[in-house]
Formats: C-alpha cells, structure tokens, sequence
C-alpha cells in the first residue's frame, strides 16, 4: 500500500534523536523511525474501566462504614479520581444486593452490577470479559485502596507487559500472597505461603492487558493459578501502591 507523503519542520536536536535511533536492521530509516516514534506516541496512554470482585457472601463489607461513607462508595470515588469511568461489580445474588444497588444508584461513573454463579475469582472475571476489550484495572472487592492509581497505570502501559500488581511491604507477610521480584519484575509468587521469602506481599489492585485471557486455560484463582504463571514467563510488574490499604473480611 503506498503511503502519502508529508513534509514536516523539527528542531534540529530532535531530528538527531530520530537518526540515531536507525539501526539499519529494525528501523532502516529516518521516516520508519518517524513513524515507529508517533504510533507509540499515539498508543494508549489512558485505562476507564475497572472491575471489582466480590464473593455473594463478602457482600456485607462492601456496605461497612469507612471515613463516613460505605466502603463501596469509597472504591466508586477511588476508581473516579483515576479517570475510571465504567465499572463492574461481579458477584452473586444476595439478600444484600437491593442495597448494593442503592449504594451505587447515585455513583459519579457508570457502575454496572454483573450477577454470575462462578468458582473463583478467576471464573469472575472471565464472566465479564466481553466487556474488556483494552486495559483495565481489577481490585478485589473487599479492600480499601486509596494511592495513585494513575501512576500504578502509566508504569503498567510503558512496560508493556500482560499484568501489573500493586504491592506492599509488611511485617506479617504469611497472610498474603508472597511476591519476590527482580527490579520491576515479579519473578516468584505464592499465595499465603507457610514460610515467607519476603516481606512484599499482594494489596489486591491490578492491571492487565485485555490479551491475559489467553492464559486462563484451567485457572480458577488468580492468586493461586494466574499469577504464578504470568511470573513465571516474566509477565507480571510490580508497583508498590505506598497508600492507604485496608482488609475487611
């Protein structure tokens, strides 16, 4: 296909920049080095979608008090200072549920209740993936974050790889899900290991790329199942939230 030409004026300092990204083999020229610079440029540089999950059976926390508000509401008003502005709650229906909706009947973003019968949060999440077609970001439904989610998105979109999992450092580790990481990468990762190789552990706020779904072959936890893999193939970044953090339950 013949591509149209066009003429355009740069600063002699940036021209140069682009030359000497040519190497003659991957980017053979200066207008290929152009055009490879605007497409990544122009790629994704945003994520407004979030899903939450949540058992039937957890659903009470969602509606505990937290700072004056439910925590559901807190997670809405969370997601929607992150530019988030569709989110899915998957869960089951409950005698709670009525009040779930009322909870986010007012909400600032679109908040979508997904009902599925599921085994597993990773079944959860694949009940809604027709409805992920770019990044997103997923929390489980009974934490509290509150960090800065927008920079936890813009490590997950330079590094480019399939998942991003927000991280904390603390004493009692056993609790939660052991990661042990290599730089940015996480390299190992056990879910409430019996004895604890490090101290930085799982806070239950992540983000992927829509292709993840290709591994959920026989993956019923992402805990158990999902982020082994993704470590395992160097898939998964890790991001230490440095926030407020919360677990009901």
């Amino acid at each position: 296909m013949k591509k149209p030409k066009v003429a355009i004026s740069l600063d002699k300092s940036l021209l140069d920049q682009i030359d000497s990204k040519v190497d003659g083999s991957i980017i053979r020229s200066r207008s290929q080095a152009v055009e490879y610079f605007l497409r990544k440029g122009l790629k994704e540089s945003s994520i407004d979608v979030a899903v939450l999950l949540i058992k039937g059976e957890h659903q009470g926390n969602l509606l505990k008090e937290l700072k004056g508000k439910s925590l559901l509401r807190q997670q809405i008003d969370f997601f929607a200072s992150s530019g988030i502005k569709t989110m899915y709650i998957v869960t089951q229906h409950t005698p709670s549920t009525t009040k779930i909706l009322l909870e986010i009947d007012k909400a600032p973003i679109s908040v979508k209740l997904v009902q599925k019968d599921v085994k597993g949060n990773a079944d959860a999440l694949i009940s809604v993936r027709d409805k992920l077609h770019t990044n997103f970001v997923v929390m489980s439904g009974d934490t509290y974050n509150n960090f800065d989610l927008l920079r936890m998105i813009k490590k997950h979109l330079e590094l480019d790889k399939l998942g991003t999992m927000g991280l904390m450092s603390i004493e009692k580790a056993s609790k939660y899900g052991n990661a042990v990481l290599d730089g940015d990468l996480i390299v190992d990762f056990q879910e409430k290991p019996k004895s604890v190789s490090s101290n930085v552990v799982n806070a239950g706020i992540y983000v992927f790329k829509p292709e993840v779904f290709e591994l959920f072959d026989n993956v019923k936890s992402l805990e158990g199942d999902l982020f082994p893999r993704l470590a395992r193939i160097k898939q998964l970044i890790g991001f230490f939230t440095h926030g407020e953090y919360r677990h009901f339950g």
